[in-house]
């Protein structure tokens, strides 16, 4: 039995979607070639870097208590440090979400009397709180729009010109819940340079979440003084069980640590009982599982594309995130998508997704989440505010067969005629 017989008789999916899934593949296919040079581009950075770092088993070990001289959490931070090519990182399983570590990074550095300024408008929802929070600290935020999904770098300009309060410039990476492309590393050099210049005692921070190896560089070597992301996205290459790291100067990291435990301990102390081989087996896995994504996520823009649908990024566009955005323009449709995602999923497959009020979020969200890793979004998910224009954000896939297979559910559970 060949595959597509497999499809039709075991998993009841009709030729036409079958049809029509493997000939979007194909033009997919033509997409992948970049991404596929990155990826091994960004393997042999990691094992070049664990090299280096004369990574060994003793470093999996687990420790207790205040984690005195604990060898694996140390040299877990040196290798990130190294691979995103920073002076120091913090990376820790107690870091609880990618939210935590970039509240963390902008709350260690900032000072009462400083200046947060968002280059990139308003945050995403869950990071909302956290800059709201700011002014408790007396702490002023500010932001500039987007334009047309770019940064103005002429208001940006005249924002810092007016105001020499501001300490921090921030650059969030990923879409959020906006509909637009997630910044390339490039793009974020290109800022950064334009402002920097004048301007070159801020502190340039960029929220990493979701862009990790998508790239050929990351944001520090496009000239970002400090970056953030979350474990259980991709750089936990799907095996990191949580976590989250901050990573960037010295002088900053510091700074960080010290938020992150207490002041004058920074990350002298720290335990992990379970020990640290997920986390440098998941950073060892990233690149090749984040090109798993990518490719998922270029077969979703061109099966919803040649359907009618708004996609972005289009399907040549060059990509900053894992993340593919799709307009429904309608509940039903956005709903059946996301619950055909579910269906395809290895974990709870069986369970049908509702919209419902998440914990950080302004609207309610339908999520399908069916991972190994409770709200890991490089496995494959699919999420979406209930709201106009009715957008899924679909990220993720450990294999890039999963998400093809996440394709062929969801226009079957949308009832796509072909």
């Amino acid at each position: 039995m060949n595959v597509t017989e497999y499809l039709h008789q075991k998993l009841h999916i009709s030729p036409g979607i079958t049809a029509f899934v493997l000939e979007c593949e194909k033009e997919a296919g033509k997409y992948f070639t970049q991404y596929e040079e990155i990826a091994q581009a960004g393997q042999f950075k990691v094992i070049e870097t664990f090299k280096r770092n004369m990574v060994s088993a003793r470093h999996f070990y687990p420790s207790t208590g205040y984690g005195y001289g604990d060898e694996g959490r140390d040299k877990l931070s040196q290798v990130f440090a190294d691979v995103f090519e920073a002076e120091k990182a913090i990376v820790s399983p107690l870091i609880m979400s990618g939210t935590h570590a970039i509240s963390l990074a902008v709350t260690g550095v900032l000072r009462p009397g400083d200046g947060m300024l968002s280059l990139t408008g308003a945050p995403y929802d869950t990071l909302k709180s956290t800059v709201q929070s700011l002014s408790q600290h007396h702490i002023a935020y500010r932001e500039t729009p987007l334009i047309d999904g770019a940064i103005d770098i002429t208001q940006v300009l005249d924002v810092l010109r007016s105001d020499p309060s501001i300490k921090m410039v921030y650059i969030q990476r990923s879409t959020g819940y906006d509909i637009r492309k997630a910044f390339t590393t490039a793009e974020i050099s290109n800022a950064i340079a334009a402002i920097k210049p004048s301007f070159p005692d801020k502190i340039y921070m960029v929220d990493n979440c979701y862009g990790e190896f998508v790239c050929e560089d990351e944001p520090v070597q496009a000239g970002a003084d400090i970056i953030a992301g979350s474990l259980i996205k991709n750089p936990g290459g799907g095996l990191a069980p949580t976590g989250g790291y901050i990573a960037g100067g010295g002088s900053l990291i510091d700074l960080v640590a010290d938020r992150f435990s207490a002041p004058g301990v920074g990350t002298e102390i720290g335990s992990y009982a379970y020990g640290y081989q997920p986390f440098f087996q998941g950073l060892f896995m990233a690149p090749h599982t984040v090109l798993q994504a990518l490719k998922g996520v270029i077969l979703a823009s061109v099966v919803f594309d040649r359907l009618g649908y708004a996609t972005t990024p289009a399907p040549g566009d060059v990509r900053g995130d894992i993340t593919q955005t799709i307009l429904f323009n309608n509940e039903e449709k956005l709903t059946a998508f996301v619950r055909g995602i579910q269906k395809a999923s290895a974990i709870d497959g069986h369970v049908v997704p509702y919209a419902w009020d998440m914990p950080g979020y302004d609207d309610k969200v339908i999520m399908a989440a069916g991972t190994f890793v409770q709200g890991a979004s490089l496995e494959l998910t699919a999420d979406a505010p209930i709201r106009e224009p009715y957008c899924a954000y679909l990220q993720g896939a450990l294999t890039y067969e999963h998400a093809k297979i996440g394709m062929l559910y969801a226009l079957q559970e949308m009832h796509v005629q072909l």
